[in-house]
């Protein structure tokens, strides 16, 4: 599929969460089998050549293409979730986002020192979540090799926000909205 034909399956919501914001639904995409596969397939492409030990996938969206990712490099998948939803201890970090203010959480014992790390995660906004997920990852000692989403809402700014606060991190979309 061309990432023309895989834009078509993003469908954008208007005045959601709230007004003024232009939602970008992945449902549609994923719910074609065809242009859920062609992503996997890519970022699985991309994820190879990182040589990553483990997969992070961000809470939820980002949960729908870390796992298959993760299956599909045959490597573990570790969770990042928002604060109090994991049973076990686990560390925090701050994760502000475009609507609020928010902890991201992962079990201490997760990643081990010197682990190669990927965090994948359905869309790239301000950058300020995926910021806060490296950080976490780098607070358990994990070595980020790259941060993987299906889509980069350019006009936003995210991707230098993530390159100015992680430099030595390879980041990979696939559609671009400017």
């Amino acid at each position: 599929m061309t990432i023309d034909e895989l834009k078509t399956k993003i469908y954008e919501v208007k005045d959601f969460p709230k007004p003024g914001v232009g939602f970008k639904d992945i449902t549609p995409l994923v719910a074609d089998p065809r242009s859920y596969q062609d992503v996997i397939d890519r970022m699985a492409e991309w994820a190879r050549d990182k040589k990553p030990d483990l997969i992070v996938g961000i809470e939820s969206r980002g949960y729908l293409f870390a796992a298959p990712i993760a299956r599909e490099l045959r490597l573990g998948l570790v969770v990042i979730r928002k604060k109090g939803k994991l049973p076990r201890k686990t560390v925090s970090v701050r994760a502000p986002n475009e609507y609020a203010v928010e902890h991201f959480e992962m079990n201490e014992d997760a990643v081990r020192p010197g682990d190669r790390v990927l965090v994948i995660d359905d869309l790239i906004a301000t950058g300020s979540s995926s910021i806060a997920a490296l950080d976490l990852v780098k607070l358990l000692r994990g070595v980020p090799v790259g941060f993987g989403a299906v889509v980069d809402l350019a006009f936003l700014q995210g991707v230098p926000a993530i390159r100015k606060a992680h430099p030595e991190v390879d980041i990979f979309t696939l559609v671009r909205y400017d």
